[in-house]
């Protein structure tokens, strides 16, 4: 041995090719955390209580679906027979009708009143407001009588200066028949919750998207027009939609005052024929259907206005 060489100290690992093939001791850690994640074997998460769920409720439904198919007593041939019906089908046509004139009238006289609540002036705020309280206070059948009576209210309608002298007059007996009632009625009705569905949509814009018009130097009404409402549209509309489904059902109410909608000529025939069950199915079914149409629309008109809303 060299004289220069040192005393071997205790630890050291041995010189030479030994110490290449020398094991590394593992580090301290949960089993298996230096295995390759190709050889770990995945077992799915188990739900016992989910598929017990489904298998329920898929076993109800088949019990639903058997009895729709076997019970006689909803009698689908009569209710196939009534379905396309001439009479039906007109009376489709007027329950469309007052959907239309109502969402139409209510919607324009509730934009109104969401801008005279947003208004600057106490005085307009606070007439919308009391506007919107009584609308929704006062059931929608209460509202329908009065209107359909309004020849009994008042006689007449007097125009010329206010608190003096009338101009000229005209009577109200048939001023306000049953349909105009009915679409008076629901328009007034519906104005009531739509100013506030379009308040809260033009409340949700971003205040910078305001600030940023006017440092352009856009009018109020092009604003309005062009930056606030296509914007609030995103909000508005899925509750909008509500309303006019909604609406849609509630024409049944027009039928205290004996206009032929679909619910007051389905009473008709079967009070004729006494097919009460499967006629009371045949104004399901439209009302069903009408409601999918509007949900459609609903769907791609939303998709429509949500145009570079996501990223």
């Amino acid at each position: 041995m060299p004289l220069t060489s040192d005393p071997a100290v205790t630890g050291d690992p041995p010189a030479g090719p030994a110490a290449t093939t020398r094991p590394v001791p593992r580090r301290a850690g949960p089993p298996g955390a230096d295995d390759d994640p190709a050889d770990l074997k995945v077992v799915p998460v188990r739900h016992p209580w989910r598929w017990a769920g489904v298998a329920v409720t898929a076993v109800l439904l088949a019990q639903f679906a058997h009895g729709l198919i076997t019970n006689p007593a909803w009698e689908w041939g009569v209710f196939a027979r009534f379905f396309a019906n001439g009479t039906i089908l007109k009376s489709v046509g007027t329950t469309l009708q007052l959907t239309v004139y109502g969402t139409a009238l209510g919607f324009a006289l509730g934009l109104v009143l969401a801008l005279m609540r947003l208004s600057a002036s106490p005085f307009l705020r606070w007439v919308a407001f009391g506007y919107i309280w009584a609308f929704r206070s006062i059931p929608l059948i209460v509202q329908l009588l009065f209107w359909f009576n309004l020849a009994y209210l008042y006689k007449r309608l007097d125009f010329g200066i206010p608190f003096g002298p009338g101009l000229f007059h005209f009577d109200t007996m048939g001023l306000v028949g049953a349909m105009g009632a009915a679409v008076l009625g629901l328009a007034l009705h519906q104005a009531a919750y739509a100013a506030e569905i379009v308040r809260a949509g033009v409340q949700a814009v971003d205040a910078g998207q305001l600030e940023a018009a006017a440092a352009l130097g856009l009018p109020r009404a092009r604003r309005l027009r062009r930056i606030v409402l296509p914007q609030a549209m995103r909000s508005i509309l899925p509750n909008a939609t509500n309303e006019v489904i909604s609406l849609f059902k509630g024409t049944s109410i027009v039928s205290v005052m004996a206009i032929g909608e679909l619910f007051y000529q389905v009473q008709v025939v079967y009070g004729r024929n006494g097919r009460v069950v499967p006629l009371l199915m045949v104004a399901t079914a439209w009302y069903i259907l009408l409601t999918t149409v509007l949900s459609v629309l609903q769907h791609y008109v939303e998709r429509h206005y949500a145009k570079g809303a996501a990223r």
